[in-house]
């Protein structure tokens, strides 16, 4: 009983059931009679009126298909009778008819869409299959192609031998021009075993040459021996190992089971090696006897296979008799053969094939002479080695290993600039900014030109090449930083610098993802632990060079280069190169802010200490005073900052007992004045340069007034702060109070209204003036105390 139900209900299944009411079909018979008639107006009119009261059932929107049809409305037509295929989906032939629309409006999609419905109902139809994996040839699905491909072959009967074989054929093409080796021998394979008797030549070179791809050579001559009728001469058997086992023999035994464990985790390479263990135990093969009507390209895949066995002694007369053949014919196969010699190192064998090529006109190719080249070079033939690789420069100078190989040469040979032209650039700078694979070429390129300069001591040549390689990895970086690369002439030479440009001349980059993606393929050329090799040597090189400005300049792109500064222990050796540049470039406000960053985290070491007072000492900065008060109320037992702060201290105490002893006079206050004016108390400065300013200059016997005055110096400093604070008409009245005071004293006055304008920025002088008048009390206290001695 329940057979019977499941087989009622697959007849029910199979059969098209109409979802269209009792009372709806005498209107569907009359519109399909208006129809036939002509009067598609009331027939369509008719089918709309079914759909509304019954929207499921398929036949109005067939009828509606099949009349849009007829008026040329394909667009129409397809909607409508998609609908209708849908709604009674078990018509095959109405799926492949809409498929057929489909393509006639290069809807590839869609008719795919409609083969599978098509082949859901008809699974064993070869020729809906056929089709679909054509469509999905078409769109560039090559798995779902060869998967239906793969179906036809199972379906097609033994029969219809002939066609499997083709497809076969067709299939393993497919399969190895995708890269997909294992699928294709897994096609030859099967085809081989199902029809051994339509075994043709051409199958028989394509399995081998799968196999040879695959480097299963021992699976490769197994096929030409079965099916071309060639015969092995062997010689003895090799005797059992097992009998004659010796103690040296067992204790490699362990070794041998550990090569055994390894094969079955691969299973290729564990049958290759069971082939090649049976070809062994056989006997070595003497002779081999080949049958005249096999074919040549046959032949050379029996050469390889014998080649890559290591079996030599049989290979002479067939080598022979491919040499008599002309290269300009045959120059593949002969190139084959030599490859397959290069790659078991029988290098002697393979240079007459690829001489007789190069000397070809048709197979004088660049990868002919690069293989020229390489056997010549493994036979140490350096001096002909080196022309076949400028042969191969010259056909291909996009080759980088030819050009690698070419200047390695040239070094041994002790042509050091001949060395250097193989390793010029591959690419302009708009490929390079262009073409991600290009630019690393390129880098690998300019890393062993690198190198090469490097040890010829061609300095500015090598940071030309490191400049080049770190502006790639930096660009981002650079951009931040407003450094750029840019080539200028130096001692009649044109050399690559880094400078400094405004943010207006620096282009922004727009597309920062894709900058990235571009960081992350140069960083797949090198490590990033070897890119910072690279920028360290950089750094240290221009260093060498006394190029510190530059130096500085790689170090600010550096700190903005995050897969760098996110890095303490690179950012902190970043900022300690930073210091040192800047301090060898005297660019002391520059150091003092990398060394106060170190110095807030090693408190401690008394080198840093030390560097700090020198950078002080050097740049006048007054800033350092508050930074080592704020720092002492933090740790106030740091021995350093305590004799620091105690310096100041004592300093200022030293001030107060002069003031003491000498009196308020214009000197004593000018000292006060300059000193609060050095710790950055401005404030404080005015008051005491004012009182300074009211008090007359000395008067000393045998000396001029104008030596002691320091009114010059008081006003000039005044001006500074100022100035410093915008207060332009202050620093006007100084000078035109300073101008009227000193009118009546002669031209011995300096004038020093151009160096007040508002304009006027420079550190330097003004720190450099103030130390004169400084310079000029202190030799006057000088002088004072050896006429009271």
């Amino acid at each position: 009983m329940e057979l019977n139900r499941e087989n009622k209900k697959m007849m029910k299944e199979k059969r098209n059931r109409s979802k269209l009411p009792r009372a709806l079909r005498g209107l569907m018979g009359e519109a399909n009679i208006r129809y036939a008639r002509g009067d598609k107006e009331d027939a369509v009119l008719m089918c709309m009126e079914i759909i509304r009261q019954a929207p499921l059932a398929y036949e109005p929107f067939s009828t509606l298909a099949m009349i849009y049809e007829d008026q040329g409305d394909m667009e129409k037509s397809l909607q409508f009778g998609l609908i209708a295929a849908h709604l009674n989906p078990s018509d095959c032939e109405e799926w492949v008819k809409l498929a057929d629309m489909s393509l006639e409006q290069d809807n590839i999609r869609q008719a795919i869409i409609c083969y599978t419905k098509a082949i859901k109902y008809d699974p064993s139809n070869v020729h809906y299959l056929w089709e679909r994996s054509s469509l999905y040839e078409q769109v560039g699905e090559h798995k779902q192609s060869m998967d239906g491909y793969r179906r036809i072959l199972n379906l097609l009967p033994p029969t219809d031998g002939e066609h499997f074989m083709q497809l076969s054929r067709d299939m393993a093409k497919s399969y190895y021009e995708s890269s997909d080796l294992l699928s294709a021998m897994g096609v030859m394979e099967e085809a081989l075993r199902r029809h051994p008797e339509l075994v043709t030549d051409e199958s028989i070179n394509m399995a081998a040459e799968l196999y040879i791809a695959n480097h299963q050579h021992g699976k490769a001559l197994q096929v030409l021996v079965q099916f071309c009728g060639i015969v092995l001469e062997r010689g003895e058997p090799k005797p059992d190992l097992a009998e004659e086992e010796n103690p040296e023999e067992q204790e490699e035994e362990g070794k041998e089971e550990q090569e055994k464990m390894e094969a079955e985790e691969n299973p290729e390479q564990e049958e290759e090696m069971k082939t090649q263990t049976t070809e062994e135990s056989r006997g070595e093969v003497r002779k081999v006897v080949v049958p005249d009507n096999v074919p040549v390209d046959i032949r050379v895949k029996l050469m390889v296979c014998l080649i890559h066995q290591h079996v030599y002694r049989p290979l002479d007369s067939m080598l022979t008799s491919l040499m008599e053949q002309c290269p300009e014919e045959l120059g593949d196969l002969y190139l084959d053969v030599a490859e397959a010699f290069l790659d078991e190192g029988e290098y002697n064998s393979a240079l007459p094939l690829l001489s007789a090529l190069v000397c070809s006109e048709r197979y004088n190719l660049a990868v002919v002479w690069l293989r020229h080249a390489e056997c010549l070079k493994a036979l140490g033939h350096m001096e002909i080695a080196v022309k076949s690789y400028i042969k191969v420069v010259e056909m291909a100078p996009l080759h980088l290993e030819a050009r690698l190989s070419l200047s390695t040469l040239q070094q041994q040979l002790g042509r050091p600039l001949c060395a250097l032209k193989a390793l010029e650039p591959m690419y302009d700078p708009d490929t390079l900014a262009q073409d991600a694979s290009a630019a690393q070429q390129e880098l690998k390129l300019l890393l062993h030109r690198s190198t090469l300069l490097r040890s010829q001591g061609r300095l500015d040549d090598y940071l030309d090449t490191m400049l080049t390689m770190l502006a790639m990895l930096l660009k981002v970086a650079m951009t931040r930083a407003q450094v750029c690369v840019r080539a200028s002439r130096w001692s009649g030479v044109r050399h690559l610098r880094l400078v400094k440009v405004s943010k207006d001349m620096v282009s922004d980059i727009d597309d920062q993802e894709a900058a990235y993606q571009d960081i992350s393929g140069k960083t797949s050329v090198l490590s990033r632990e070897d890119w910072w090799l690279l920028l360290v040597r950089c750094v240290e090189t221009l260093c060498e060079v006394k190029r510190f400005k530059e130096a500085e300049l790689l170090v600010d792109s550096s700190l903005e280069f995050y897969s760098f500064y996110d890095v303490k222990v690179k950012r902190k050796e970043l900022e300690f190169f930073g210091l040192s540049a800047a301090f060898l470039d005297h660019n002391y406000r520059k150091a003092y802010d990398y060394i106060r960053l170190t110095l807030m985290e090693k408190k401690e070491w008394p080198m840093l200490w030390n560097i700090f007072n020198q950078v002080t000492l050097h740049s006048q900065d007054v800033r350092h005073h508050r930074f080592c008060l704020r720092l002492m109320m933090k740790n106030p037992d740091n021995h350093a900052l305590c004799v620091l702060s105690g310096h100041n201290a004592l300093g200022f105490s030293f001030l107060w007992r002069y003031v003491e002893q000498r009196g308020h006079c214009q000197e004593s206050m000018y000292n006060l004045g300059r000193a609060l004016q050095q710790m950055g108390l401005v404030h404080l400065s005015i008051h005491y340069y004012h009182k300074a300013l009211s008090f007359p200059p000395p008067t000393l016997e045998g000396i001029e007034a104008d030596q002691v005055d320091l009114r010059r110096e008081i006003a000039f400093n005044l001006s500074i702060i100022y100035q410093a604070s915008g207060n332009t008409e202050m620093v006007r009245h100084l000078i035109n109070t300073r101008e009227t005071e000193r009118g009546a004293e002669g031209s011995d006055t300096v004038r020093r209204e151009g160096a007040l304008d508002p304009g006027w920025e420079s550190t330097d002088s003004r720190w450099g003036t103030a130390h004169a008048g400084s310079v000029s009390v202190l030799s006057s206290m000088i002088r004072r105390r050896e006429r009271n001695m």
